[in-house]
């Protein structure tokens, strides 16, 4: 387990300028294309805005979203759509999650993290495992949020740990205490197995 890097009160520009930093040197290491993972849900949105502006060399970044929900693409709930609309202008190559999609090694997995303590669409409900042989599955939420009814598709524990950095997005006192106790394995929520199975450097914004 790897003991959580806690950096409070950054903005928006704070954590792209960190993103910016973090994907130029994994575009410096690499002698191709990099991966990545991006949440859903409106958090991230306005910092990947902010990011898309900054100078990468994005026909090298692949961005693959951490969960989906099971609609078209052009559904405002469609995660890969909005990351699509937003990052493919600037040139990065968005992929699309599907139960056989086959992910690759990440560069970064940037999470966020539900009330309940599910992370991408692995609610506690759908009892995540860290040894899953799956890299994606299908999953229903239980119970389903009200914003968002759908079935979901989701990179599981494994996948999410195959990469060189975890990151976190999380606002509000609660959702951050709630990720504190899972980091000291105060819990077993999805979160917590995640973070008690990392070894790579784990960061996460508040």
């Amino acid at each position: 387990m790897t003991r959580p890097d806690m950096i409070h009160g950054a903005d928006d520009r704070a954590i792209a300028q960190w993103l910016h930093q973090r994907l130029s040197a994994a575009l410096a290491e690499a002698t191709g294309g990099i991966a990545i993972t991006v949440p859903g849900g409106s958090t991230p949105f306005p910092i990947l805005e902010q990011l898309a502006a900054m100078p990468l060399d994005w026909g090298r970044i692949a961005i693959w979203p951490g969960d989906d929900r099971i609609v078209e693409e052009d559904h405002p709930a469609s995660n890969v759509g909005r990351i699509r609309t937003l990052m493919e202008p600037a040139g990065a190559i968005v992929l699309t999650l599907a139960p056989e999609s086959a992910p690759p090694h990440f560069a970064l997995a940037w999470l966020g993290m539900g009330a309940d303590g599910h992370i991408a669409s692995l609610f506690p409900n759908t009892d995540p495992k860290v040894d899953d042989p799956r890299k994606v599955r299908r999953l229903t939420p239980d119970p389903l949020p009200p914003e968002a009814p759908f079935d979901r598709v989701s990179l599981t524990i494994p996948a999410l740990l195959a990469s060189d950095a975890i990151l976190f997005v999380i606002r509000g006192d609660d959702k951050r205490a709630l990720f504190q106790a899972a980091a000291d394995g105060k819990n077993d929520l999805p979160v917590a197995r995640l973070l008690g199975a990392a070894s790579q450097p784990v960061t996460c914004f508040t």
